[in-house]
């Protein structure tokens, strides 16, 4: 019997290209629970209950579903470069302060996008701390990522949604990611080897948040080397990498 992650993983759940209008509406009512009810880091005025914005129509999304309830887990949008206009703000150049240029320089606009509504329903937040959090990743969470008891919980539904970003990177050719990450969930991600690099100071957007930026063949680069069972969950056993 395989113990891989994947196999793990897909016992329970499965990942959904929001692809259409009715999928989307999922991934803006999980959101609406989560940003709205929940953490109220964005204020309730959405009367329909979908937590949607400006830049929904430019990203691609996805959700993760948990197979016996159909119950919708979690959910991610990459928000895509402008098609005509790449120079066009992300929302993380717009609220966050970006002093590195230097690890920005050379980053290429047209295959640059930003991980934005990175979120877990509370309905599988399981341990203490995680309900006040988007991403279900708390501090005890990051700190206790290593021990042999929290690798024994896989699927982590955060690392899932790092899966879909990979592969909405590769169908969309992007190339590098912005994102704006609560220092928990950085900290528990360098413990699979995933390495994001701060480009600013720790500013106030959806709680105490630090912008950051990634390469995402860096990214399977450093999974790779550190955990070979989880760079095949991420790439689907190679099927999605990028060169």
């Amino acid at each position: 019997m395989s113990n891989s992650l994947s196999d793990a993983f897909n016992v329970y759940f499965d990942m959904v290209h929001a692809d259409n209008e009715l999928l989307k509406r999922e991934a803006y009512r999980l959101r609406y629970q989560v940003y709205c009810l929940e953490t109220r880091f964005l204020p309730d005025e959405y009367p329909d209950g979908l937590e949607k914005d400006s830049f929904d129509d430019s990203s691609a999304h996805c959700l993760i579903r948990h197979r016996r309830s159909e119950e919708f887990a979690a959910t991610v949008r990459l928000i895509l470069p402008h098609p005509t206009q790449p120079e066009t703000l992300f929302p993380i150049e717009t609220h966050c302060i970006i002093d590195r240029l230097d690890v920005i320089r050379g980053v290429p606009r047209t295959k640059l996008a930003e991980v934005s509504r990175f979120c877990v329903s509370k309905s599988f937040k399981r341990r203490q701390g995680e309900s006040g959090t988007t991403t279900g990743v708390s501090a005890d969470t990051a700190d206790a990522a290593t021990s042999a008891d929290e690798k024994r919980t896989f699927p982590h539904i955060t690392l899932a949604l790092i899966a879909c970003l990979v592969r909405m990177s590769c169908h969309h050719g992007m190339t590098h990611w912005y994102a704006v990450m609560e220092p928990a969930l950085i900290r528990f991600l360098t413990h699979f080897g995933i390495y994001f690099s701060p480009i600013g100071p720790l500013s106030d957007y959806h709680g105490k948040r630090q912008p950051c930026i990634i390469e995402v063949k860096f990214l399977l680069d450093g999974v790779a080397k550190k955990n070979p069972d989880l760079w095949a969950f991420l790439t689907d056993n190679g099927r999605f990498t990028l060169q």
